[in-house]
């Protein structure tokens, strides 16, 4: 049951491949390397962009710290990226699969209660958002400032809040939560609260552990659906 931007699963079902997730990278138009050489070049490029970005913002940071950073001529970037836009799109694609889609944990069959499956999707969000944090806020930063990607962002967010709707239904329909709830508004909540409370904690600074928060966000998840 991933809780915030993924897929929720109960019990043995898994609700995946039925919604179309749109990626929050577009790298289709971006030059590609043709040898092994100018592969790792790119490669020097992006991983110095996600420094880059990360330590000095992207709004602030420029080409030239990008390249300084990977130790490469300000040729060499315009041999793959057009601008500072088309090199983030590189970085988000490579953190993208790790960061918004961290995995679901192995259970054992006897383990796989809707809350122990909760609590391994909380405990797999909260550990992949806190890898990533630094370049969580520029996504946030990008959301703000751009329309285009805020969007996707939305739509991203709607097609896991179809998933897990479906998933509560689920468990309503199987007498394990509060059929009074709407399966669609408590699926946006839910992941809201998940979302932003890693945000404040490994974002903005503030003094909750890992553990307790994946604890918290865990029971929270448990009470607001009266699991049995």
């Amino acid at each position: 049951m991933r809780v915030s931007e993924a897929q929720l699963s109960v019990g043995n079902e898994e609700l995946d491949g039925t919604d179309h997730v749109p990626l929050l990278s577009d790298t289709s138009g971006h030059k590609r390397p043709l040898t092994v050489r100018g592969a790792r070049t790119r490669d020097s490029l992006v991983a110095a962009a996600r420094v880059v970005f990360e330590r000095d913002g992207f709004l602030a940071s420029r080409l030239t710290d990008i390249t300084a950073e990977a130790h490469c001529a300000t040729g060499s970037f315009y041999t793959y990226f057009a601008n500072k836009e088309e090199i983030l799109q590189a970085v988000i694609q490579g953190a993208e699969s790790e960061m918004l889609h961290p995995g679901m944990p192995r259970l054992e069959p006897e383990d796989q209660s809707p809350e122990a499956v909760i609590a391994a999707s909380n405990a797999a969000y909260v550990a992949a958002y806190k890898k990533n944090a630094k370049l969580m806020v520029i996504l946030e930063q990008l959301a703000a400032s751009d329309p285009k990607f805020r969007q996707l962002r939305a739509r991203r967010s709607q097609a896991f809040a179809n998933r897990n709707t479906r998933a509560i239904k689920d468990l309503q329909d199987r007498g394990l939560a509060d059929p009074t709830l709407d399966p669609y508004v408590a699926a946006f909540a839910l992941s809201a609260m998940v979302g932003r409370m890693a945000y404040i904690v490994f974002c903005l600074g503030e003094d909750i552990s890992e553990e307790r928060l994946v604890e918290t966000l865990t029971r929270l998840w448990v009470n607001a659906l009266r699991l049995k």
